[in-house]
């Protein structure tokens, strides 16, 4: 992690010193660091917007641009989408310099600009779109425990080869981990079956429901994401392992986003 990266972190923690408006989620010399920042959008519709923008910073940035994640309750998917994009562009004319507060302000002054557009775009493209294959989705679980382990292995291996889905099946001391990709539809008949079926046993035994499944994100894959070509079950014995199965699939940010609080 470079200097520059520790002393813009540095002032944008004492720029953003409100509780939760700058959380650091991970950092290390060899993946460098992910923070979030919380910003509330004022006069958008009458309503303020709070924006949550997770950026993670490689090693040889600013020479090398930031990820960048958008996220807000008050938004659509392809409106926080459109957001990022936006941002990613503004960010290559900041390159070989900090950037992480500029890209903030723009936010700031222009999101209101990027909603209008966006749904322009949206309209315009709601006819020609209708009728058309959904395109490939991804799909972060987190499973409390597996009682029966060998079984629900199995199971989740056998809805993921019928469903035609792709991804892991990931295990790492206690945190356990589901990543798909496939057809949004084959996604969302795999959360019915893993929400209904009697996957698990509970304490004395008996047959159950999977009830402590969390969905963290459900999305589209987006063009740097690396497409899985099988659906794999894999142990690590590290977070750094972990880490590392995320970052070559592209998916640094999903990582950062999620995994770091479940490892508190």
């Amino acid at each position: 992690m470079s200097e520059l990266a520790r002393e813009e972190l540095s002032a944008l923690a004492a720029i953003y010193c409100e509780p939760g408006a700058c959380e650091v989620l991970s950092a290390s010399e060899t993946h460098g660091i992910s923070f979030r920042i919380q910003i509330s959008v004022q006069e958008l519709l009458d309503t303020d917007v709070l924006l949550k923008l997770l950026f993670h910073l490689p090693v040889n940035y600013p020479s090398t641009l930031p990820d960048i994640s958008v996220n807000s309750d008050q938004l659509t998917r392809a409106q926080c989408m459109d957001v990022k994009e936006k941002l990613l562009e503004q960010a290559k004319q900041h390159l070989s310099e900090p950037m992480v507060h500029d890209l903030i302000l723009w936010a700031q002054q222009h999101l209101k600009d990027v909603i209008k557009q966006s749904a322009t775009v949206c309209n315009e493209k709601t006819t020609s779109s209708k009728g058309t294959e959904d395109g490939i989705w991804m799909l972060l679980l987190h499973l409390d425990h597996m009682r029966a382990k060998a079984k629900y292995v199995k199971t989740v291996e056998k809805w993921a080869s019928n469903l035609r889905l792709t991804g892991r099946l990931m295990f790492m001391g206690k945190i356990i981990l589901i990543l798909l990709q496939g057809d949004r539809s084959s996604i969302k008949e795999y959360l019915i079956l893993q929400k209904t079926a009697k996957v698990d046993v509970d304490s004395s035994g008996k047959k159950c429901k999977e009830k402590m499944m969390r969905v963290l994100c459900e999305t589209e894959v987006q063009s740097q994401h690396k497409r899985f070509q099988t659906f794999e079950v894999k142990e690590y014995s590290a977070p750094e392992e972990l880490q590392k199965e995320f970052e070559t699939a592209g998916l640094t940010t999903l990582f950062s986003e999620f995994v770091p609080l479940l490892l508190k």
